[in-house]
């Protein structure tokens, strides 16, 4: 079988234009590949999530949604890794390992594992190195009108809507063969 594909656009650029403020990370370095503790466990990973802080939002954010999403997965819809939604607006930072429950009032919709939680990087051994882009959205509403049983679809269009400004990290991961 061959994973010879285009490379994916940024999912980003595909939708409205929103200012942008400052996403950080002590575990993540842009655009750098990022340690296995990141990792799925199916490739010898911990599935902890990265520790990320923001700062720069605009003024009338009344909540925050985290995410984490694969690009280059070799799907038509890319694989979400992660959801957390309805972070209050007190909420600037999680720390490593936060995404395994729900945390700080906000709750997780089901990556494309399956599972409420912060799901790592599992790319097809042997694949060109994947982008993973965690992203925070400001968002105008104290909370999406959304459960943990919807879609991670269903999250993004809502965030269409509700959307003021967004900060995104890009961080790469690849499995040698």
């Amino acid at each position: 079988m061959s994973l010879d594909r285009p490379i994916a656009p940024d999912p980003y650029e595909l939708l409205p234009a929103v200012p942008t403020f400052t996403l950080t990370s002590s575990d993540l370095g842009e655009g750098q590949p990022f340690d296995a503790a990141f990792a799925h466990g199916s490739v010898g990973g911990q599935d902890l999530s990265p520790q990320l802080a923001w700062s720069g939002f605009p003024s009338e954010t009344r909540s925050f949604v985290v995410n984490c999403f694969d690009p280059d997965a070799p799907t038509p819809s890319g694989f979400w890794h992660w959801n957390l939604v309805n972070l209050p607006v007190s909420v600037t930072e999680l720390a490593r390992g936060a995404g395994a429950e729900d945390v700080h009032g906000g709750f997780h919709v089901r990556s494309d594992y399956g599972t409420r939680a912060y799901g790592g990087a599992a790319p097809p051994a042997g694949d060109r190195p994947h982008r993973y882009y965690f992203a925070v959205h400001a968002v105008d509403v104290d909370a999406l009108d959304v459960t943990p049983d919807v879609s991670n679809a269903v999250v993004g269009f809502n965030l269409t809507f509700h959307t003021l400004a967004r900060a995104i990290l890009v961080a790469t991961y690849q499995v040698k063969a």
